[in-house]
């Protein structure tokens, strides 16, 4: 499946992904020292759609989450075993930079973390330094209008790009930071229970931006709000540890199919609120 990106202007000499990337997480385990927090766990998470990733605290959604872009490895003493692939290509090869996976792999974090000094314009276009990306200031204009257009923020900051990022609401400082991880084109979006922090509204709007950016991004959302999941993914994946078990998937499936017919009982008591 293919996507066109129409770019504002002519000439934007960035990289736009082609193809909707899909990830495979092959029998990942991760540790934290001595102790195990994740246990062969393997999923398969669709290009073009959005995945939510859903269990109670402490069963290592989390984690996984940060196994996906190579952040696991940044813990002191963490480690894992596995593979991840994206679109067929495993991210942890020696021959492959860590650079490439954190370009390919975007992240957005439970508590918006825009660099609150920077201006909002400045806050956009901050990956493209971090990751090399050469661009006039013609071409990074065209890219802080599309990038917050796409996070839902542009009409609410376009007079005003020049002020600092961190003067912005809770809910817009999100979408801020999803516009500044759109900027150098990843092909997945991983997010990190990224409402739990914001108010109704913003939620809303967070999860508008969800749906409006699917058809061109893979998505993989942690989150604890069983409604949010059954109303902005297509797939599931039911984690839990039980009894200082680590973290597996119980069961993994359509949305609907984990909501409506799970085949697990312990999924059918997690998604009906009888745990958790």
């Amino acid at each position: 499946m293919t996507t066109q990106i129409t770019q504002p202007g002519d000439t934007v000499a960035l990289p736009v992904p082609t193809d909707l990337a899909q990830l495979d997480a092959r029998s990942i385990s991760a540790w934290f020292g001595d102790r195990k927090v994740l246990d062969r766990v393997s999923l398969l998470m669709p290009g073009g759609s959005v995945t939510a990733l859903i269990g109670p605290s402490g069963c290592g959604k989390s984690t996984f989450l940060r196994t996906l872009n190579r952040m696991h490895e940044l813990i002191p003493g963490a480690s894992l075993a596995g593979e991840v692939l994206l679109s067929g290509q495993d991210i942890y090869d020696p021959a492959r930079k860590l650079t490439d996976a954190r370009k390919q792999i975007g992240m957005v974090f439970q508590k918006p973390n825009p660099f609150p000094a920077m201006s909002i314009y400045d806050n956009v276009v901050a990956g493209l330094k971090l990751t090399g990306t050469k661009a006039s200031r013609a071409e990074k204009d065209s890219l802080v209008e599309q990038c917050l257009a796409k996070a839902g923020l542009w009409n609410e900051v376009r007079d005003r790009l020049r002020q600092p990022g961190g003067a912005l609401s809770g809910g817009q400082q999100q979408r801020l930071c999803i516009a500044r991880s759109l900027a150098v084109r990843p092909k997945v979006l991983l997010m990190d229970e990224p409402c739990s922090a914001l108010d109704p509204t913003s939620t809303r709007r967070i999860e508008q931006t969800i749906a409006e950016l699917a058809h061109e991004v893979t998505i993989i959302i942690v989150t604890h709000n069983m409604q949010q999941a059954a109303r902005v993914s297509q797939q599931c994946a039911f984690f839990l540890a039980e009894q200082g078990i680590p973290g597996v998937i119980v069961e993994s499936g359509l949305t609907q199919q984990i909501f409506e017919a799970p085949v697990d009982p312990r999924t059918a008591d997690y998604v009906h609120g009888r745990f958790g």
